[in-house]
């Protein structure tokens, strides 16, 4: 049986799902972003303090088709771009319908209704906090993260980097350094 788990977007939040269907005596085959599924039928108590469990942990048990479709959407850009070490050769709207069984373009209705936002533009948010993450860790050059986060050139990623952020990636960069400097100074 599949449940669907709105707000589990980290591996601090596949280990307290975790806990709580071992405190049910529940047993999971597995445990992704946004997705688990366990062996045995849940019964209606079981969901309950479950669904109760995991509120209390700022998670929330999905019950309806659309919040389910784009909890999946969600979680599998966040994959993807935060956890994934390398992007899709295709096209994100490919991948995304592909693994999730699905036109891109219903996909797209749906998120676009009930987030306000696109798909794309969500993608390029994150993506934008992933090259903000890298930026800040200085492990990569400019250039590499370009490729990493699948953009067609550095150009194309400090325009959509300034439009989201208000600054350039060099100059988000040497805030960093500034930072550092002012503490030493005190």
């Amino acid at each position: 049986m599949k449940l669907y788990i709105k707000y589990m977007v980290s591996l601090r939040c596949k280990m307290m799902v975790k806990e709580e269907l071992k405190n049910l005596g529940l047993h999971h085959v597995m445990v992704e972003l946004g997705i688990v599924e366990i062996l045995e039928n849940i019964s209606q108590e079981q969901r309950m303090l479950l669904k109760a469990n995991l509120l209390k942990s700022g998670l929330e048990l999905l019950d309806d088709k659309r919040s389910i479709i784009i909890e999946s959407i969600k979680n599998l850009i966040i994959e993807m771009i935060h956890y994934s070490e390398e992007l899709p050769k295709v096209n994100y709207s490919d991948f995304i319908s592909e693994k999730l069984g699905y036109d891109y373009t219903y996909l797209a209705n749906i998120f676009s209704e009930v987030k306000g936002i696109t798909i794309q533009q969500f993608t390029i948010i994150h993506k934008i906090e992933r090259a903000k993450e890298l930026l800040i860790y200085d492990e990569l050059t400019l250039t590499e993260i370009a490729y990493r986060l699948h953009y067609s050139s550095v150009a194309h990623l400090s325009n959509q980097f300034k439009k989201i952020t208000g600054l350039t990636p060099t100059f988000y960069k040497q805030l960093k350094y500034k930072r550092k400097q002012n503490l030493e100074d005190i």
